[in-house]
Formats: C-alpha cells, structure tokens, sequence
C-alpha cells in the first residue's frame, strides 16, 4: 500500500485542502502477429473530472494540516470513478494518434494507415494488439510505452486466463491452468473423468432432493465455471442450467456441478482452434428446446454464430416466458441470432472486413422457416412480441438468409439438452472444441 501510496504522490495525484462534506478472430484467420502487455498502475495514470476527497493516509498525515484532507486530481486503486478514469485517459490518447473508438464495441480500436489496419482491444489494463502491418504494430506499441508504463511486452500466450498456443495451422485458445487450479480447489483432481458434463436422466428441478444448509460453496462452484465458458462451449447448456438453481440448491445440483468437474478432469487442454487463412463468412445454427424446464414449462435459447469454421459467439438461455409451440419457441431463438449477427456485421465492417455472402442461420423446424418470410403466418402469431418480427424486414432487405437443416445436424442441439454420449461427442467435435496441439 505505501508503495502505492509513494507512486500517486511522486506523480502529483493529490493536493492537500480543507476538510470538505462529502469486446480477434480476423487476426487469427489473417495469421497476423499478436502482441500483448499490461500497463503498470493503470488506475493511477486517470485524470478525475469530478472533485474527489479523500482523508489523509496513515503514515503520511502532514504534522502541520492534520485536519486537512487530499483533493486527488488523478485516480487511484479502490475509486469507483478509477475504472472510467482510466478508459478515458486512454482513448483520448489512442484517438489522438488516429485510432477509432468502435461504437459496436467500445473496448476495440482501429487504425487505418492506407491499405493497412491496426487493432487494439482493451480489457482494463491489459490490451492485445494485432494488424497487417508488423511495422505498424511496432510504431504503436513504443507510442504506447512512450505515454504509459507497460509491462510483459509479448507474443500472445496467456491472457486473462486464457493460454493461446500458436502453430503452423493457426492458434488454439484453451484455460488449462484455470481448469487445474479449479479442480485441486474443491480437492478433484484425481476424480474419474466422465464423458459427459451432465447425465441426460433424470431431469433436475427445484424440488429434486434436500435443500443445502449452506449453498455458499455451490455458488462460487457454478460462478467459477461460468468463466469457462468462454473457450468450452461444450458445457454452456448445462453452466446455465444449473445457474438458474442458484437461490435454492439442492444435493442433487451439487452433485451435477461436481460431474462438470469430472467432465473438465478429462478434457483440461480442449478449447477453440482458430485455423489460419479461414475463410471469411458468416453462419448460425439457432435451437430451442421447447417446454424443456420441468418447473415452469418455458423453453431453452441455443444458437452458435460462425466466421467461417470459427465459433465466435454461443448462448444457452432460458427463455422469459413460456412459448405455446415449438414454432414460436424456435422463432424467437432465431430473432435473437439475427440480432447477434447484425452486430457482427457491424464489428467487421468497422474492421474494414467485407463479408463474400450474406449472413445465414441454420433451423431445423420448418414452421419457422417459413414464418420468418412468409407474413400469411402472421395470423397465428399475433401473440409474439412485435421484436422478434424484425428479422422479416432483414430477409426482405437482403441481409439474411433463414435456411432449413435437419436436426441431426443441428449443431446448437448441444446447447439446449443433456445429450446421450454418443451423441454428445459427435456435436463436441462438430461445434468446433478441439484438444490443444502437441507442443
């Protein structure tokens, strides 16, 4: 703390005044270099615009105003305005040297230099850097290191606990260590792996088994697992399943989030491979699986979006309320697929990226098909939200195609079900988890 404390004081962060009342694919796909770093007391580099005070820290109280309190004109650790503080330092800074700030996604940045582009993607203090230009990205990188401290200035290879190793083929992103530290955590390191992160019988619900006396350890138990999520998307269904059980957990839910670290003792090293030179194209696959929650009948949202063999965005979401048919349940998925895939589309236009054909979503009920560009259906679904009809006016115009697939090929079936194990593994290897390469 007293380290901290000597840096925003050296830096001129405070004066002392009278007591006052108080969001990379193209890179992977383009084989681009990918650099990262961390930027040393981020917090402390934000100028504040609002007035803040803060009493004097103990050890540096000054013997002649001790009753005078800090007026800090810079953030510091522990200051909610710090976070925004420090995001506005940076983008005006990165703005100033010509970047764009996204407005699909205002933790990107792009830099067009002719025919080149630079990106950069900001997560708090850690950024990744990527482009078409090595020496473009070499000119930001020491214009960054110039205004700010940076740190771990490096090829791309753990990045908020996500590990990303590189080959010839292209780069596979995986949380191996977050899986291990989270199994010797709750002491299942040496469990029997299981095939499946969840059993397809019996069917959980509220009332299934004893109530826990202390549901503080399934708690953390599901919230840790909810950031695997990010490159296992095998387990997605059954994370959010068992999230919707969180204000009364029963033996029977533990026991089902324990089989999920069964399933992850046997598969630490699979993730997401993004191969390079991927051809660029967008594509969905939309399921529903309607009335699936025993408790109160409603249904489950599944869909995965592509850009070209890449898995870029997936949900697995109870629905709000309760669909009267399979088509409607189905229709609204395809609704909130299409909405995913138009801000997509925005990202890649921002990113100078021009897609070769339009935007398709896979469905395996043909009812909907048909419903989302044929209004004589308009009759019997008069009951649907006027929001979910949007995806009509997109067909019409163009700039999406809702195309038929049967449903052993339905890929988001994986998301919406516990599924038999055969059949599991045939979609886990389909939907685009791969084991990490050998090293």
């Amino acid at each position: 703390m007293s380290d901290e404390i000597d840096a925003f004081a050296r830096n001129g962060t405070m004066d002392l005044v009278p007591r006052q009342p108080h969001h990379n694919v193209i890179g992977f796909s383009k084989a681009w270099p990918i650099q990262q770093l961390d930027v040393n007391n981020a917090f402390l580099q934000g100028t504040l615009n609002e007035e803040v005070d803060m009493e004097q820290p103990p050890g540096f109280i000054d013997s002649d105003k001790p009753s005078h309190v800090c007026r800090l004109r810079k953030a510091i650790y522990g200051l909610k305005e710090a976070p925004r503080a420090w995001y506005t330092e940076l983008k005006t800074f990165l703005i100033s040297i010509g970047f764009n700030n996204s407005l699909s996604d205002t933790s990107l940045f792009v830099l067009k230099q002719g025919p080149h582009y630079i990106y950069l993607l900001v997560y708090v203090d850690d950024i990744l850097v990527t482009g078409s230009s090595k020496e473009g990205i070499t000119k930001i990188l020491t214009l960054l290191a110039d205004r700010f401290s940076v740190k771990d200035l490096k090829d791309l290879n753990y990045f908020l606990g996500l590990e990303a190793y590189r080959t010839d083929q292209g780069l596979h992103l995986c949380q191996r260590k977050y899986i291990v530290d989270l199994l010797h955590r709750y002491n299942m390191q040496n469990a029997k792996p299981v095939s499946t992160p969840m059993a397809s019988h019996p069917k959980l619900s509220l009332t299934s088994s004893a109530t826990l006396k202390d549901p503080t350890s399934y708690r953390k138990l599901v919230g840790s697992l909810q950031y695997l999520a990010f490159t296992t998307l095998d387990i997605a269904y059954v994370v959010n399943h068992l999230s919707q059980f969180m204000h009364q957990p029963t033996e029977e839910h533990l026991q089902a989030a324990k089989r999920i670290l069964r399933y992850l003792a046997g598969t630490p090293t699979h993730g997401i491979f993004f191969f390079a030179n991927n051809p660029l194209g967008i594509h969905a696959f939309s399921d529903a699986d309607w009335a699936g929650d025993s408790d109160n009948y409603t249904s489950t949202n599944a869909y995965i979006i592509y850009i070209g063999s890449h898995p870029v965005s997936w949900t697995a979401k109870k629905q709000r309320g309760v669909a009267r048919s399979s088509t409607e349940a189905e229709y609204r998925v395809v609704a909130n697929t299409a909405a995913e895939i138009s801000w997509a589309c925005n990202v890649l236009t921002e990113l100078g990226i021009t897609l070769p054909t339009k935007p398709v979503v896979y469905c395996d009920n043909i009812g909907t098909t048909f419903l989302c560009s044929n209004p004589v259906f308009h009759s019997r679904m008069k009951h649907i939200v006027v929001d979910y009809h949007f995806i009509r006016g997109q067909i019409q115009q163009g700039a999406l195609r809702v195309a038929h697939v049967h449903t052993k090929d339905q890929l988001a079936d994986t998301l919406t079900k516990p599924l038999p194990r055969p059949r599991f593994l045939e979609l886990r290897d389909k939907i685009g988890v791969a084991e990490a390469p050998p090293s």
